[in-house]
């Protein structure tokens, strides 16, 4: 089964990402096809060099789990509008577009959104 999640909030101050990247982690688990599309400021999770408090989760090190057997497709614009570059984000996140979005959503069983 593919699934998509589609996620919107930031990386840090809501934990919509954090659950997002959970379940996705869960999913690949059970050997499911997961991409994940970060959208608005969602995008700044791909960014690499995060560095959290002891003990707090890191969204960078979440990120970079789903590359590993998943997909980490991220908005272009959304990149560009807060000047992230190709450079800055994890190994195996990809910079992507609308036309992309849409086309795995059609290619997708089910759907999710945080």
């Amino acid at each position: 089964m593919q699934t998509l999640i589609i996620i919107n909030d930031p990386p840090y101050g809501t934990e919509r990402l954090y659950n997002g990247l959970r379940l996705a982690h869960a999913m690949l688990k059970r050997d499911g096809g997961v991409t994940v599309f970060l959208l608005g400021d969602a995008v700044s999770g791909a960014k690499s060099g995060q560095k959290t408090p002891d003990g707090f989760y890191n969204i960078e090190r979440m990120v970079t789990r789903v590359t590993t057997k998943g997909k980490v497709l991220l908005c272009g614009t959304c990149m560009e509008a807060r000047g992230l570059t190709e450079d800055e984000v994890v190994e195996g996140a990809e910079r992507s577009t609308m036309d992309a979005l849409a086309e795995a959503t059609e290619q997708a069983d089910k759907v999710l959104v945080f």
